[in-house]
């Protein structure tokens, strides 16, 4: 009724208008006024109201407009009807045709958002699924390895377990509570602070610094497996006994590579130290990572410790921001 209601009030406008201009106007213009009412109308309260206008504004234009007063027929006032009802209907047929299309495109957006947050949740489910998965090896490894009684096998059973466990906390630790995806450096401390309270050591400062925006979920995992590998070598080897010191961490871009840096302020590596050659199951993880990401990996001594980088190539779709 609202729409109905303004397209009797626009054609009221449109005549009271023309009517009020009928002097002013040379022969052969009785629809100027009639034209635009029909055309907003038809815009703003849609298909109906636009007939509506149009037939109320033809009807009108004939009998006060065209010819003398009265709804006279010849062959004149066929023309000009029959150019005004032309007109109408381009007008009207382009105006409901892009609101229809309006109404598809707005359905298709709709469908396509419910499509997204469908794929996102279906994804954190499969995240949490697999968390939990992992969580459950994880205690599965830590059971077998208490009923082990090689001292060598129990305790390759609970590094496994450990890293098994920390693949599930690196799955969980990628989105919020809200399921958005975390920069790096978020989870990236509290990953660093659980394996600092693991070792106990009170003595050590970390420092994170970088990697303010997220990894994709195929960096993540392995990238996260480097750095606390390369942590815990540093927590391990190069403060030992009670020697504090502080253990840096950075993630940044290098033209078209990422670089993961973990210092450390220790004793520094050993005389002859090369880490393709060395044989510690830890450097053989870290080393199976960098190739998996397509990448490498390399310590070198610096004047006090030593730094371990993890050089891989930058994804486009998550370059760092600039």
């Amino acid at each position: 009724m609202a729409a109905y209601g303004f397209a009797v009030g626009a054609w009221g406008v449109a005549f009271l208008v023309r009517l009020g201009l009928d002097q002013q106007f040379p022969p052969g213009f009785p629809y100027l006024t009639f034209f635009p009412a029909v055309v907003v109308v038809t815009y703003l309260a849609g298909l109906r109201a636009g007939l509506l206008t149009g037939v109320l504004s033809g009807l009108t234009a004939w009998w006060f407009f065209i010819g003398p007063p009265g709804f006279e027929l010849n062959a004149a006032t066929g023309v000009a009807l029959g150019f005004y009802a032309f007109v109408v209907a381009v007008d009207i047929f382009f105006i409901d045709g892009m609101w229809r299309e309006r109404g598809r495109a707005e359905a298709e957006i709709e469908r396509s958002r419910e499509l997204a947050e469908s794929r996102d949740l279906l994804s954190r489910e499969i995240q949490h699924r697999v968390s939990n998965n992992l969580q459950v090896v994880s205690a599965l490894l830590a059971l077998q390895a208490q009923h082990t009684t090689d001292p060598d096998a129990r305790r390759g059973l609970q590094e496994a377990r450990g890293r098994t466990a920390l693949i599930a906390k690196v799955q969980r630790g990628l989105h919020d509570v809200n399921g958005q995806v975390l920069p790096f450096a978020v989870f990236a401390r509290d990953l660093l602070a659980d394996a600092l309270n693991a070792a106990g050591r009170t003595d050590v400062a970390l420092v994170v610094t970088g990697g303010d925006w997220p990894l994709p979920p195929e960096q993540s995992t392995p990238v996260s497996l480097v750095m606390l590998e390369c942590v815990n070598n540093a927590l391990e080897h190069a403060f030992p006994g009670e020697q504090g010191g502080t253990v840096r961490v950075d993630l940044s871009q290098d033209a078209q590579d990422m670089v993961l840096s973990v210092s450390d302020d220790g004793k520094g590596l050993s005389s002859g130290f090369d880490a393709g050659q060395a044989g510690s199951l830890g450097l053989r993880i870290v080393h199976s990572m960098a190739r998996q990401l397509g990448g490498r990996f390399e310590m070198t001594p610096l004047q006090r410790g030593a730094r371990s980088r993890l050089t891989f190539p930058v994804l486009v779709a998550h370059a760092a921001p600039t």
